[in-house]
């Protein structure tokens, strides 16, 4: 989700006024997936990376998810609506982690799941997931269990029970992954849109699912459907 800074820099805004408007994006989007019966959207909040930025914009951010949280609860519980975090969540104020946790167990059995990747970077939840995994094969290996398995890696992700993304969306032009969903990614489909992302609208959400019914799907050399 890409573009709130330039967004307001070019409004002469506030840059957590891009944020905000980012936020009101997300919220529509939210809502045309739901339309579209897709059933996972995975976000990218805030990354490892994002921490360098300047402390008023990060407690600004923290702020407006705190806001997120509280304020959505009730249209997330009513509309099935299931709220999961992936990422360092022991980066986060212990408030906050609070907050997350409660709302994750509050939406807990939606039939539509938003995956919010909030102090999240791929490499580091890959780093994460080999020290689970080394643990985890040691206790197959004494039960004489296999562990040469690519799913027995997966489970120990952070996005664990989530299908792999069929189609990954770039909002303001940019053409790189930045570090997102790299082990879940291998298979995926990417549509690079130049658009801001508070500017991102249904007429830009139906290019890209355009685009994304158009290409013929290949999974590890052979024609298949994606997961989610």
């Amino acid at each position: 989700m890409d573009g709130n800074g330039r967004w307001a820099k070019r409004r002469h805004l506030p840059r957590l006024m891009g944020h905000q408007a980012g936020a009101d994006a997300l919220d529509r989007t939210m809502h045309w997936c739901k339309e579209a019966g897709i059933r996972y959207l995975t976000v990218y909040a805030f990354s490892t990376e994002n921490w360098k930025r300047s402390s008023d914009e990060v407690s600004g951010l923290m702020k407006l998810l705190s806001h997120f949280i509280k304020s959505k609860e009730k249209e997330l519980v009513d509309n099935g609506v299931a709220f999961r975090v992936i990422g360092r969540r022991e980066d986060l104020s212990p408030r906050l982690q609070k907050e997350i946790a409660a709302l994750e167990e509050k939406t807990k059995g939606g039939d539509f799941t938003l995956v919010v990747a909030l102090s999240y970077g791929g490499r580091d939840e890959i780093v994460r997931a080999a020290k689970n995994f080394n643990a985890e094969a040691q206790r197959r290996r004494e039960h004489g269990e296999s562990v040469e398995d690519e799913a027995v890696f997966s489970s120990c992700l952070d996005t664990a029970g989530i299908p792999d993304p069929d189609l990954i969306v770039r909002t303001s032009g940019e053409l790189r992954l930045s570090n997102f969903l790299l082990w879940q990614a291998a298979y995926a489909e990417f549509y690079f849109s130049d658009v801001l992302w508070p500017d991102f609208d249904k007429q830009e959400f139906d290019k890209a699912l355009a685009s994304f019914s158009r290409r013929e799907r290949r999974m590890g050399g052979r024609k298949g459907e994606g997961e989610g």
